[in-house]
């Protein structure tokens, strides 16, 4: 009687295992048949860590070494704010000599983490590739809410616009780009956001540069959903709660600032994310086709937020950058 109870648990030992392989290897499987498809992952968070572990996936090398070809200017301070240095890092290769377009990364963190270094696996290859990089650096939650980083981020963006002459890219072509809190920025800046005292309806000004283009990997988007206003990063981040000041919430959000003039926008989303839901990169899209502002969304299956640091997915997203840049930069 015992023998044959353990028979049965081995079996069905063996069954979960058997079917806990086959669902590990299916997203490989399909990348073999399907090279060209989104890099399908494993729809649950331990999952993937399970599949890292096991070795069918390859996270990215997070802190590259900059290559001999690849000219390094670093700590470029572009503002500083009661004793506090805000700086930028740029990168391009050596060996061109012309105005390159720029390509501006804004690291995540949750507005209270993250470093501009955290964007090497892009700006080191985006270099070699022929453009220019960029990362910046702004005021984290411990020196200011809202609306610090955003203040910061459009006066780098003001700076990068006045400064292509002495660092060798032009103004008139520069791109915003970022994951998490740092599309958030990118968005911001790029859809032309300004602080409430700076607003007037009786004065119109035209800018003398354009942000190009806009990449949001898996940013938020509107800060006024229900998810959103109960989240304690959105609420470290506006200081004041939405019963407090509802229409913080609105002004922080990159939905409203959108208008038929804003750039054409790339957005990148894993359909597993539990942090930024992939409604909001939906609605974004949504926003954006009403208003004919060219955009293109790659929804990726089953991976999560932070996708990106796993190869297979940071190559797709590279391959999606480089064919947008193309034909709009």
């Amino acid at each position: 009687m015992k023998s044959k109870i353990l028979k049965r648990i081995l079996y069905s030992l063996l069954s979960v295992i058997l079917a806990v392989t086959m669902v590990m290897l299916i997203p490989r499987s399909w990348a073999a048949i399907s090279p060209q498809s989104a890099p399908i992952g494993y729809y649950f968070i331990y999952a993937d860590y399970l599949a890292v572990a096991v070795g069918l996936e390859s996270l990215i090398d997070r802190e590259p070494k900059i290559p001999e070809s690849i000219e390094e200017t670093k700590d470029v301070e572009y503002k500083n704010i009661n004793g506090k240095s805000l700086q930028l890092d740029f990168y391009r290769s050596k060996d061109q000599k012309q105005k390159l377009p720029l390509l501006v990364f804004i690291h995540g963190g949750g507005w209270k983490g993250g470093k501009r270094s955290d964007y090497l696996p892009y700006l080191i290859p985006y270099a070699e590739k022929g453009y220019m990089t960029a990362t910046v650096s702004y005021r984290l939650l411990k020196d200011g809410a809202y609306p610090a980083c955003l203040e910061d981020i459009t006066d780098a963006v003001q700076w990068l616009f006045q400064h292509g002459e002495e660092y060798g890219y032009d103004p008139d072509r520069i791109a915003l780009i970022g994951g998490s809190a740092g599309a958030h920025l990118s968005m911001i800046a790029g859809y032309g956001w300004k602080s409430a005292d700076a607003k007037s309806d009786s004065v119109v000004v035209v800018p003398a540069h354009r942000i190009k283009l806009v990449v949001d990997i898996y940013g938020p988007v509107d800060m006024t959903t229900d998810y959103s206003i109960h989240h304690p990063l959105v609420t470290s981040f506006l200081a004041q709660s939405y019963q407090e000041n509802p229409s913080r919430y609105w002004e922080a959000s990159p939905a409203a600032w959108l208008d038929k003039n804003d750039p054409p926008t790339l957005i990148l989303h894993g359909t597993s994310d539990e942090l930024v839901p992939i409604s909001q990169s939906e609605l974004l899209k949504s926003k954006l086709d009403s208003l004919g502002v060219p955009c293109e969304y790659y929804p990726v299956p089953g991976w999560p937020h932070t996708m990106d640091i796993i190869k297979r997915v940071n190559v797709f997203n590279q391959e999606k950058m480089d064919a947008f840049f193309k034909k709009y930069l």
